[in-house]
């Protein structure tokens, strides 16, 4: 799949974190607006290191899945490098994880695909399972884990699993392309979000798409129509230090 062809179908990222939830606070100072004048509020401090859902097995799985699904080439860094993986282990620890705004109460079955996955599984239960159900179909056509597979076999694999061709239990309703799409979805995320999250390391993705990030405003350069702007990315993560 080509990078931009893979892009291009993503859908809107997952906002979820382990980051604590700021309190609302009021912005000052936007009117009359001048640039480089807007007092902002501050901003939670990004998370620094350590793994907060992943053991370093699974870390190591979803940072490989990761590279591939997201491979380096001349446009931009690999899913793994770009930090896909650590972002992961941030969401699933948090509410996104948990399934926190999902109606967990059954019953439980299979619906349309306008509908959506209906899944008894969490995000976090579907990402902890179903790696124990990768690391088992690798071992038993390869007789090794996914992570020290080689590339086309890696690619195999996770082809196999977007095909359906993969048999895994019944808690998955739609199979094992129910484990390629959580997978998929959330790399896609990883690599798209604001670098406070943990992925998108030097806002690498954002800066291949020609996206400027989270600015503030653009009333400096909305006069401007037709014109190359070349403006440099913005991070959230700029504003915490």
């Amino acid at each position: 799949m080509q990078r931009r062809d893979f892009l291009s179908s993503a859908l809107a990222l997952a906002a979820a974190s382990t980051l604590p939830v700021a309190r609302a606070e009021v912005v000052s100072g936007g009117q009359p607006w001048e640039r480089g004048t807007v007092s902002l509020p501050p901003l939670a401090a990004p998370r620094q290191g350590g793994l907060a859902f992943f053991n370093q097995h699974e870390f190591d799985t979803a940072g490989a899945l990761a590279d591939r699904l997201i491979p380096a080439d001349e446009l931009s860094i690999g899913g793994k490098e770009a930090g896909c993986a650590v972002f992961i282990d941030r969401q699933l620890a948090g509410d996104y994880g948990k399934g926190a705004t999902l109606y967990r109460l059954g019953r439980f079955v299979k619906g349309t695909f306008e509908q959506g996955t209906q899944s008894p599984l969490t995000p976090s239960e579907r990402w902890r399972k179903g790696l124990v159900v990768l690391d088992e179909y690798c071992q038993a056509k390869f007789s090794k884990p996914f992570v020290q597979l080689e590339g086309e076999q890696q690619d195999e694999i996770l082809r196999n699993f977007e095909a359906n061709a993969v048999k895994v239990s019944a808690e998955f309703h739609d199979g094992g392309k129910e484990i390629f799409e959580q997978i998929l979805a959330n790399v896609r995320e990883g690599f798209l979000a604001d670098p406070i999250y943990g992925g998108n390391k030097g806002m690498a993705s954002w800066k291949m798409i020609g996206f400027p990030g989270a600015r503030y405003d653009f009333r400096d350069v909305i006069g401007k129509k037709g014109q190359k702007l070349s403006i440099i990315p913005t991070s959230l993560i700029d504003n915490t230090l």
